[in-house]
């Protein structure tokens, strides 16, 4: 049993080690500045730029798309890495394209879909979003109302999506809806690609959320789809969903570990420096167990998610597998960041340290793609034996 990386792919993690260390974190302070003075979480248009020439330049983009198509073809082994150096750093930035839409384009678009989403796509031409949680349908897609209807070749969708990230920004947005309402998650979901611009499709309102985040919430109003925009086949939409959410979930486990391991390093860096009542922090029993524990834990979730990345590129059924990581992942960077902000006292309280904004991104990541307690829930279910 061989638990070790491939030097290739350890390479690359250093690759990314750098652009993090050289790149992204000395971007924090007017991140942060920026964020504290209420004008949101995101980098200016100059940044923005010299960071993606910079990533391209490295070969950082396209890591996971097709070769045949400017990509790198990487397996999940390979990201885990990656996204765990991304997550060390409350710099709002994404590697192009982001993969969990890549991912679900890969396994859907056909010849000329390929040609007019994907390549661009990869090449980091444009953004995407994707429409799946509804007012009444968060972390249970079956229970979607929004509808796609024939109208000759084409497809009119009717309904409202929320907590959409880029919505306003995307070029194209992934909308899921019913198609038969019969079936729904068993054959009755489809994917739909809307262009930006097209009529009935409207951004109603941006939703600010914590950390300085924002999601939007979108309405189809007898919105007109091409009947060649169907992304994959009728009410088959529910899998590459389901591919889709996956993805996005190991790379919320391995952000989470990289938030957590940089929280540790926090401590330990300022832990034996701080003096209370004449010892330093670092002689405390509590600090030490804090640093143990996290130490414990972080670990654990590496190894679980590497197991799950790995079972994955196998091509092996992991939906247990990546219930478990996320919800026990982030609840773990979640629980670290809280005693990092413990430890340096009143300094942890303020906006001037990236503790602050990692706990915020944690703390909507245990909702995001499924809260912790609903994959609680799958996995308990599974083992019990009392899925429906």
């Amino acid at each position: 049993m061989d638990f070790d990386v491939s030097e290739e792919h350890r390479m690359l993690k250093d690759l990314v080690t750098r652009f993090v260390r050289d790149e992204l974190l000395p971007l924090e302070p007017a991140v942060l500045a920026r964020e504290a003075a209420g004008e949101g979480l995101g980098l200016g248009p100059a940044e923005h730029k010299r960071l993606d020439e910079v990533s391209r330049a490295l070969g950082l983009w396209g890591l996971d798309a097709p070769e045949d198509i400017g990509g790198a073809d990487l397996p999940m082994v390979a990201m885990v890495g990656v996204n765990e150096e991304l997550g060390r750093t409350v710099t709002p930035y994404t590697l192009p394209p982001d993969s969990p839409n890549l991912r679900m384009l890969m396994a859907t678009v056909n010849a000329p879909q390929r040609k007019a989403y994907l390549e661009p796509y990869v090449r980091g031409e444009t953004i995407s979003a994707i429409g799946i949680s509804e007012p009444g349908a968060g972390a249970d897609p079956a229970g979607m109302v929004t509808r796609a209807e024939r109208d000759g070749e084409d497809w009119i969708l009717n309904g409202r999506k929320t907590w959409i990230s880029r919505a306003a920004d995307a070029d194209f947005t992934i909308v899921m809806a019913v198609t038969d309402r019969e079936k729904r998650a068993r054959g009755g979901i489809s994917a739909f690609l809307v262009d930006k611009g097209t009529p009935g499709f409207n951004v109603l309102r941006r939703i600010p959320m914590i950390g300085g985040a924002a999601t939007y919430e979108i309405a189809l109003e007898d919105c007109r789809v091409e009947g060649w925009k169907l992304l994959g086949q009728e009410g088959a939409g529910f899998a590459p969903m389901q591919l889709r959410l996956g993805t996005r979930r190991i790379e919320m486990a391995s952000w989470s570990i990289g938030m957590a391991q940089r929280a540790l390093d926090m401590i330990c860096e300022y832990a034996p420096q701080r003096k209370t009542f004449g010892l330093p922090l670092s002689e405390r029993q509590a600090i030490q167990w804090w640093v143990a524990d996290a130490a414990t834990r972080i670990h654990a979730a590496r190894l679980m998610t590497y197991d799950c990345a790995w079972k994955l590129d196998q091509g092996r059924d992991v939906r247990q597998e990546i219930s478990m990581i996320k919800a026990y992942a982030t609840e773990m960077a979640w629980e670290v960041v809280d005693r990092a902000m413990q430890t340096f006292g009143a300094m942890g309280m303020t906006k001037e340290l990236p503790l602050q904004l990692m706990a915020s991104r944690l703390r909507t990541m245990r909702i995001y793609d499924g809260p912790t307690e609903v994959h609680k829930m799958v996995v308990a279910r599974n083992l019990l034996g009392t899925r429906r």
